[in-house]
């Protein structure tokens, strides 16, 4: 079930307000993209993976909301209207209680020149669109391991 309020989207087991993570929760992604059909597609993988979601569409929201909920994981599109995922990486990084969080770009920026300053800026890792589940589902065992469920979205269809 998912549900929407002041541009907050919920998905899936993610409750609002509750800011102390527990160790038997599924991880809490946070991901950060304007446009609704790699939002579904994100949110179809991490939710058949396990994971709590918080979608977000707002950039400048994202910051907030990060600092609230403090997220395991954020996938965050470059290429955001407002300020851009960099800048959005920029204010994650200068604030205390984010600025530890593992941030993947996800973005259709995909020159070595582009992947290079977005690594440069600070993410953690990078993944180009369009991407496979398969990749994205890597990206996030990688950084979630043992937290996440042993199946994938591949799998289900």
């Amino acid at each position: 079930m998912t549900f929407s309020a002041e541009g907050i989207t919920l998905a899936k087991g993610a409750v609002m307000g509750n800011k102390n993570k527990q160790n038997s929760q599924p991880p809490l992604v946070l991901v950060v993209e304007d446009n609704d059909d790699n939002l579904l597609l994100m949110r179809y993988a991490l939710e058949s993976l396990g994971c709590r979601l918080i979608c977000q569409t707002d950039s400048y929201k994202s910051v907030l909301i990060a600092k609230d909920y403090q997220p395991d994981l954020i996938l965050l599109d470059i290429l955001l209207p407002g300020i851009n995922g960099i800048e959005v990486l920029r204010y994650l990084r200068k604030e205390p209680l984010t600025r530890n969080i593992t941030v993947v770009a996800v973005t259709a920026l995909a020159s070595p020149e582009d992947r290079e300053k977005i690594l440069k800026a600070g993410f953690d890792n990078y993944i180009s669109k369009p991407y496979m589940i398969e990749d994205l589902e890597a990206m996030v065992y990688h950084y979630l391991g043992d937290k996440l469920k042993n199946h994938s979205a591949y799998d289900l269809c």
